[in-house]
């Protein structure tokens, strides 16, 4: 089935949601397992994207630490090919490199394309006579939100039931003001100043992702967020200082550009490049490790300055080194360098000008407020051959409300709770997907001492620390005061971060930066706020995934269950992206449309 069998290179802003360590989660994602010793089950290993089912563990994710001794084998036993080659060329330096050699050697991925979507019109029924029908949507995040808009355009009466006081589901953005209260009674009043906020779900759009599509044709204005940044930092606590990522590629590409040349000119790869295939490959080396016609990586500008070049002579003073290869690899930086490349990461990436939500509230108006029912707790759903009554709270009080067809875009840990006769095969389905914990935190400074002393506009430093990363704003550069996403983390980390009071988080969080950033991390700090999304009511998840090892689930809920359709961005390729979302409540919208039309 797609959903399983395809290399499922997606998710995380997060959402869309980028993990702590995204090219281990890279290299391990087909070998993560469930873990079910908690309250959130989670795969062992963090993902960025969404976790595909277990397999025999592939050649290109050979571990590092076996590799060399594997590699000599294969090529004294004159077995190496073309594939393992590349494999090689993959666990030593990551998937950049690995991308970089295959275009030199003319093999380059295909792209593909959105599927295309006909959104329903008023004309539909004028031509079979038909009406359009009632429709009742359980949750008012954007797969619901979406869902309400395309079916309003062809004058379909939704109505949406929304049980928190603000649309958008996990796109929700914290501005000064916001009170939150998490499911510990932990309650938040962010203290933002005007103008600066948290992206707490949500927070960048890659450019052939449909969300941009809405946002044209929503009016919501975008602008750059900078994903990846050669100045911004590495940091691995046993290393000590911490390295910026400009300085980290030079040297991994240098050194693995030297072992690939080297190994060229020995005859190492003869069985699997042709003469023509080796010259090519050697004058790729050459520029992408900058080694030279000598095939040795001494170091380069491309390291970076101490002092940068100025006026007349001043040449600028390069950064002193390289470090030895030993000393490179030791450092494990390659991990944290490949993610840009993933195909969901890599730049140009958007986001919405002043917040992610402007998406959500762009939705809501054109739905119509009147639509939305917020502070609406779904109790019941009641599916009938003719039509669908839910039951709901809001006031304090119960209601209920009949339509034609019900779509449910609840979080599926959350609507495997709910009542409902819709048969034990749906509880069952829905109680497969399991949750995964995420959080993060918006520190707001006084001034943006990143920029102005470390030249960091925009991008993430990488740590092995538990706070996962750290963001530096793409939007409002040389204002007076700045908000960084101090730490954007999962599975245990965001539950050790969850468990905690607010300003423990905060405390916590703040001494973990300090060791990268100095005391002004601490000092210059104005105010704080974290999300913990397993911790949040209505939602309880930062996002769901369906389960690897049966693809019944997922198969069974993407079909209605009568009247009842389920949507969200758990049942896409797209876990954890409202690209993902979007689609899915495209496919119903368009499935249920049919069923009017036609039925």
């Amino acid at each position: 089935m797609a959903h399983r069998d395809h290399t499922r290179l997606h998710q995380v802003e997060a959402v869309e949601w980028s993990a702590r360590n995204p090219a281990d989660f890279a290299m391990n994602r087909r070998l993560a397992r469930i873990e079910t010793g908690s309250s959130v089950r989670r795969p062992s290993l963090l993902p960025p994207r969404a976790i595909p089912p277990p397999v025999t563990k592939p050649q290109h994710l050979i571990d590092v630490n076996v590799m060399p001794r594997r590699k000599a084998q294969a090529m004294s036993n004159g077995e190496l090919t073309r594939r393992r080659f590349l494999t090689s060329v993959g666990v030593s330096g990551g998937a950049g490199a690995l991308f970089a050699t295959m275009g030199a050697l003319g093999h380059a991925p295909t792209p593909t394309a959105t599927p295309d979507f006909q959104a329903p019109q008023r004309a539909d029924f004028h031509l079979t006579g038909r009406g359009t029908r009632k429709v009742v949507i359980l949750g008012g995040g954007i797969a619901g939100l979406t869902a309400a808009y395309e079916l309003g355009k062809a004058g379909y009466d939704c109505t949406i039931l929304e049980a928190r006081d603000v649309t958008g589901g996990r796109n929700l953005t914290i501005r000064g003001g916001r009170v939150e209260t998490d499911l510990d009674g932990h309650t938040q009043r962010a203290g933002f100043s005007s103008g600066t906020y948290l992206n707490a779900g949500p927070a960048r759009i890659a450019q052939w992702m449909v969300t941009l599509d809405y946002c044209r044709e929503l009016g919501v204005p975008i602008e750059p967020f900078v994903n990846a940044n050669a100045d911004t930092l590495i940091y691995n606590e046993a290393g000590g200082s911490p390295v910026r990522f400009r300085t980290a590629k030079a040297d991994l590409y240098g050194y693995v550009s030297e072992l690939l040349a080297k190994a060229t000119d020995q005859g190492a790869l003869d069985s699997v490049l042709t003469d023509e295939d080796k010259a090519r490959l050697l004058s790729f080396l050459e520029d992408f490790g900058d080694i030279g016609s000598e095939h040795e990586y001494v170091g380069s500008t491309r390291r970076g300055f101490a002092s940068y070049p100025g006026a007349g002579e001043d040449h600028g003073t390069p950064l002193p080194g390289p470090p030895s290869l030993s000393d490179v690899f030791a450092s494990q930086v390659g991990r944290y360098i490949s993610f840009e490349f993933g195909y969901d990461q890599a730049m140009m990436m958007f986001q919405p000008v002043g917040g992610m939500d402007r998406i959500a509230a762009a939705l809501t108006t054109k739905v119509g407020r009147q639509r939305v029912r917020l502070g609406a707790q779904v109790l019941k759903v009641n599916g009938r051959a003719s039509d669908v009554t839910v039951i709901y709270r809001q006031g304090g009080r119960e209601h209920s409300i009949t339509a034609d067809f019900c779509i449910a875009t609840l979080p599926p840990n959350l609507m495997a709770r709910i009542p409902h006769n819709l048969g034990p095969d749906i509880t069952s389905a829905l109680t497969a997907f399991f949750p995964f914990a995420a959080g993060k935190i918006g520190l707001e400074y006084r001034s943006r001492w990143w920029e102005n002393d470390l030249r960091i506009y925009g991008g993430s430093t990488q740590t092995d620390l538990d706070i996962g990363q750290i963001w530096y704003p793409s939007h409002d550069f040389h204002a007076p005061r700045g908000l960084l996403v101090g730490y954007y983390n999962f599975a245990d980390a965001a539950e050790a971060y969850g468990a905690l009071p607010p300003a423990e988080r905060t405390a916590r969080a703040v001494a973990q930066g300090v060791k990268i950033h100095g005391d002004r991390y601490r000092t210059e700090l104005a105010s704080a706020f974290s999300v913990a999304w397993h911790r949040t009511p209505h939602l309880e998840a930062a996002w769901n995934y369906a389960p690897w090892e049966d693809s019944t689930a997922f198969r069974l809920l993407l079909k209605p269950a009568g009247r009842v359709y389920f949507a969200g961005d758990w049942l896409s390729q797209a876990v954890a992206w409202q690209h993902g979302a979007l689609l899915s409540a495209r496919a119903v919208v368009t499935a249920l449309h049919q069923r009017v039309l036609t039925s």
